[in-house]
């Protein structure tokens, strides 16, 4: 079994469905702060992923020294460089939407194994995504649908649900998109020999 730095959904009912025993712990760190600090050393997009996956995997294995600690973490940043966070609320869901909309961003999704407070070892990878050029119409009709569910998705929204109508195209593996780089993953733990070759 390996522990989950998260309380994510998202990712929980990925490891589930890949058959993948896990425990959730929340990491409790302060994201805003990591992030801050992260962006003020000039960290982009990827650096950003990787450190922020690091740190909740290497505090929750602090705690669990004896188990393999998985710690994820994904960034937003548009074709220009400008990164998103999660919404603030509503309207900021809005506000995030119209600025991505017409416009292709880069998720970039980094994962973390630790034991005993060290890492030993990480992926990252990226997915391009292209949104159409949706009305301000659908754009309400798809908060009115997606709110509060969308709340806690960095871009605000699921591609495994109707968000999946806000993209003309999506260059990349599905599972970076949903926030787990779940393949390699998954080569890693047989590597380690936790599932079966």
């Amino acid at each position: 079994m390996i522990v989950l730095a998260s309380k994510s959904a998202a990712r929980r009912a990925m490891l589930t469905a890949a058959g993948v025993a896990h425990e959730a712990v929340a990491a409790g760190i302060d994201e805003d702060a990591a992030k801050a600090a992260l962006v003020a050393e000039g960290a982009d997009a990827r650096r950003l992923a990787d450190a922020l996956a690091e740190l909740k995997a290497v505090k929750i294995s602090r705690r669990f020294p004896d188990a393999l600690v998985l710690g994820c973490d994904q960034t937003l940043a548009r074709d220009d460089g400008r990164l998103f966070d999660q919404p603030r609320d509503r309207a900021d869901a809005a506000e995030q939407l119209r600025a991505l909309r017409g416009r292709r961003h880069r998720l970039t999704t980094a994962a973390v194994l630790a034991t005993g407070g060290v890492p030993t070892w990480r992926h990252v990878g990226v997915a391009t995504l292209t949104m159409r050029d949706f009305s301000d119409a659908f754009l309400e009709d798809y908060l009115a649908a997606e709110w509060p569910a969308v709340s806690g998705c960095v871009g605000c929204y699921r591609l495994e649900g109707p968000g999946v109508q806000l993209f003309s195209r999506v260059d990349g593996d599905h599972f970076t998109v949903l926030g787990l780089p779940l393949l390699a993953l998954l080569d890693q733990l047989r590597v380690l020999g936790l599932i079966t070759k």
